[in-house]
């Protein structure tokens, strides 16, 4: 399971500023923001040298790191995991399995899984007495018990820094990914504006 929320991206004006810088060709720009609706339209003249700089890789396609997206993910630690190998370029801040793994009772539904197995109804189980036992004695062996006991299932919510620089590389290493949550995050970033300068792919 993952679920991503509340995406933002901006940083196109700059963006295309520093695109251009190389070959002092700032006459040559045709984008806008629409003030009355708050998008921003990338004219023909900056999409195509965007297009034929992306085709150059990271390396001339440097505009692609000023292009920013914020957004909220809750995934499983499992997936969080491999999405940490993607430290360059993106910041996270989580919600805190140390302070507030004992704010709430423990749910099936705090877990993806594909089949629910009698040991996660366990695992939930065993959680959630180590969670009663820890709010009522206080005692650090229960919540580091909790702590031990939390399976790589358990889905954390995270809100991420990113930029198309560094979905660049989401989108290549993992678009054919054995675990589905790679496959909606790959969809999610074809939904962005103007992703083909991500994917290289133009749609119809």
């Amino acid at each position: 399971m993952i679920k991503i929320e509340h995406t933002e991206v901006y940083g196109w004006q700059a963006a295309i500023r520093g695109m251009r810088n190389p070959m002092n060709s700032w006459e040559k720009m045709d984008s806008h923001l629409w003030e009355s609706s708050g998008i921003f339209e990338i004219g023909d003249n900056d999409h195509d040298l965007m297009m034929r700089l992306a085709k150059g890789g990271s390396v001339h396609a440097k505009y692609r790191r000023m292009i920013t997206v914020t957004c909220d993910i809750t995934a499983p630690l499992y997936w969080w995991k491999e999405f940490d190998t993607y430290k360059v370029g993106t910041v996270a801040n989580s919600c805190s399995t140390m302070h507030k793994i004992h704010a709430k009772e423990f749910t099936f539904e705090d877990l993806s899984v594909d089949e629910k197995l009698p040991i996660y109804f366990m695992i939930v189980e065993e959680l959630n007495y180590a969670r009663e036992k820890f709010l009522e004695t206080n005692d650090k062996r229960f919540w580091k018990r909790m702590i031990q006991l939390l399976p790589t299932s358990y889905n954390q919510k995270r809100t991420v820094l990113l930029n198309y620089e560094v979905l660049v590389g989401m989108y290549r290493d993992r678009k054919n990914h054995k675990l589905d949550e790679w496959h909606t995050l790959c969809d999610w970033i074809t939904s962005l504006p103007y992703s083909e300068i991500i994917t290289g792919v133009v749609a119809e």
